[in-house]
């Protein structure tokens, strides 16, 4: 497995199979989770062009791709989070730069159960505890409650660092009032 770190997509193929690659990966959350979780194809690319996010490529031992991940400590480079937030909260980390967000890690489904997925967190976990920092992610109800991405983020972590903390920051619920033709 080898993880490469790029600051910009500029090949055009590469391109193409990073957001089949995305796609295959996360169509089903269109239907399991109420906020939208896949990007648009524009936003896609725009992520794809932003220097200030670091693209992390997996690719399996023929050199075929089989994941990506994006990871900054340019919160501003994060749509729908909330630099202040973070800033309100860990004054001095977002002063010195020492947060990040993990985007999304997308990890092609032929290579699901491989280390693929590992290699990645593991690699975007090394840049920001070198420097004390602190990680950012969100994750759906769905993600969580059925696939436990949280606890497969804090059991990953924990086999490569014993002093890592992993705390849930905010929840958001969705809630539906429903009116039958009865009432």
């Amino acid at each position: 497995m080898l993880v490469k770190v790029l600051d910009q997509i500029t090949d055009e193929d590469l391109h193409r199979d990073l957001w089949k690659l995305y796609e295959d990966s996360f169509q089903d959350l269109r239907t399991l989770a109420v906020q939208r979780h896949l990007l648009y194809r524009s936003e896609f690319d725009e992520v794809m062009r932003d220097s200030r996010v670091d693209k992390y490529l997996a690719f399996d031992d023929e050199g075929a791709l089989c994941g990506v991940a994006t990871y900054t400590n340019d919160l501003g480079a994060v749509p729908l989070i909330a630099p202040e937030y973070f800033e309100h909260h860990w004054p001095d980390h977002y002063a010195g730069r020492r947060i990040w967000y993990i985007g999304f890690v997308a990890v092609s489904p032929h290579a699901q159960g491989r280390q693929a997925f590992a290699q990645l967190v593991e690699q975007m976990y090394l840049v920001a505890a070198t420097q004390n920092g602190l990680v950012g992610l969100d994750i759906c109800s769905y993600n969580d409650d059925v696939r436990h991405m949280s606890r497969v983020f804090r059991l990953m972590i924990s086999r490569v660092s014993d002093n890592m903390r992993f705390t849930r920051i905010d929840q958001q619920s969705y809630w539906l009032y429903e009116f039958s033709a009865a009432a």
